[in-house]
């Protein structure tokens, strides 16, 4: 029996398959032969089937799909004993890994319900995460490093569009959620593919700005934010495209705004203030404020949600500081959109932002070559979690700070300087 999702005729089919092939032609740029491992939730099939469809077009050797149901995530919590929560299925993480040490290719659809363990206990929530996060630690350093061709794309999952879209009837929500995806992912162009060719060589040309400036600092400056990110030694910035450690050159994200670094670890001082709510493990978190001292966060408050933002900063060591800074202008399409889409892979692309946690490698020159120790050595962060939040806006401005002291203006009021 074919399996048709209640609200699929609410998808636009031709867009969906455009997007289906930007997935695998930009966003992987899959190659014959290799193995392709995909995650999705069961909501969205009909996208996940038209990515298979076209991975094999494209000469893939085996794709092999993992879906999550929202419903059987909550009847873990309605009814599974006390200790499951801090249980992992640690065994598949192992096979992913080692799927990505023999070469295959990774592919994530977003797009589960933002809010679906909201009326959990946080408590059980941060332990059921914290478990995760250290079973998907063998599989996700391959991708955090870089090692391998991957990429993240969206479906709009009716429980994510009636969030997005409260006062609509679920169909139509489903319908402007995808019209929001579409044009975020520029698959309403005439040639998609062409049109991300274009995007890709504007973010090289900002990054490459960037790396020629070689900045020591950051200066974010705004209300409720007064904030100096010193960079990592040897940091570099990418944004866009970017060859992976198997000579795949690659759109990890899509859509994708940003140009980001590795920030020091030890050298962040000062205040910020969020500039967009954070979506996580079903916890709004809203007006975030917190303070550094030599890189590590030392006073945490939020408006709302503020008991997950603690335990998220109690996960480990390295969760207290900074492993990413990306800059992004306040006129974004997806800014422009005036869509709060309750969902980091589109919301980090409206506004600058920074992120919690692990680091990545590939932001170092010649990264790929680089131990963990070495990593460290340079400012490099290590954790557990990676957690994008928002602190731009059209109010705030940014200097890059020279070696020797200098200022240069990067920001003014949001937009590139």
């Amino acid at each position: 029996m074919t399996f048709l999702p209640e609200f699929e005729t609410a998808v636009d089919p031709i867009r969906l398959e455009k997007l289906a092939e930007v997935a695998v032609k930009v966003g992987l740029q899959l190659e014959k032969g290799q193995d392709l491992v995909m995650t999705a939730p069961l909501a969205a099939l009909p996208l996940a089937r038209l990515i298979t469809k076209h991975a094999y077009l494209a000469g893939a050797g085996i794709v092999t799909t993992f879906y999550a149901d929202e419903e059987a995530t909550l009847a873990r919590y309605d009814h599974a004993p006390d200790e499951s929560f801090d249980k992992a299925s640690g065994w598949l993480y192992d096979g992913m890994a080692k799927a990505y040490e023999k070469g295959a290719a990774r592919l994530a659809i977003a797009g589960d319900n933002p809010m679906l363990l909201s009326g959990q206990d946080p408590a059980k929530v941060a332990r059921a995460n914290k478990a995760n996060s250290i079973a998907y630690k063998p599989a996700l350093e391959h991708i955090s490093n870089f090692d391998i061709n991957w990429n993240i794309c969206s479906y709009p999952n009716p429980s994510w569009a009636k969030l997005v879209f409260p006062d609509l009837p679920i169909a139509q929500a489903v319908e402007k959620l995808a019209e929001a995806i579409f044009a975020a992912s520029r698959v309403n162009e005439a040639d998609p593919v062409a049109a991300w060719a274009a995007h890709n060589a504007e973010l090289r040309k900002r990054s490459s700005w960037l790396n020629g400036e070689r900045f020591s600092a950051l200066h974010f400056t705004g209300p409720g934010t007064d904030l100096t990110v010193g960079l990592a030694d040897g940091h570099e910035w990418h944004g866009g495209a970017s060859t992976a450690k198997n000579g795949i050159t690659c759109n990890p994200n899509i859509p994708t705004e940003e140009v980001f670094t590795t920030p020091h670890a030890l050298k962040v001082e000062g205040h910020v203030s969020s500039t967009k709510p954070l979506s996580h493990q079903g916890t709004l978190i809203d007006n975030i404020q917190v303070r550094f001292e030599g890189g590590r966060i030392v006073e945490a408050k939020a408006s709302k949600g503020e008991e997950v933002l603690l335990k998220v900063l109690d996960t480990d060591e390295g969760a207290r500081r900074l492993g990413e800074v990306a800059l992004v202008p306040h006129s974004s399409p997806i800014s422009a959109s005036g869509i709060l889409f309750y969902n980091t892979l589109f919301d980090e692309n409206a506004s600058c932002h920074i992120a919690l946690g692990q680091c990545y490698s590939k932001c170092f020159l010649d990264g790929a070559s680089l131990t963990a120790d070495q990593i460290k050595a340079q400012g490099g962060n290590a954790s557990l979690i990676h957690i994008d939040w928002m602190i731009g806006s059209d109010k705030v401005d940014i200097d890059g700070i020279r070696a020797d002291g200098a200022k240069v203006p990067v920001m003014r009021k949001g937009e590139w300087a």
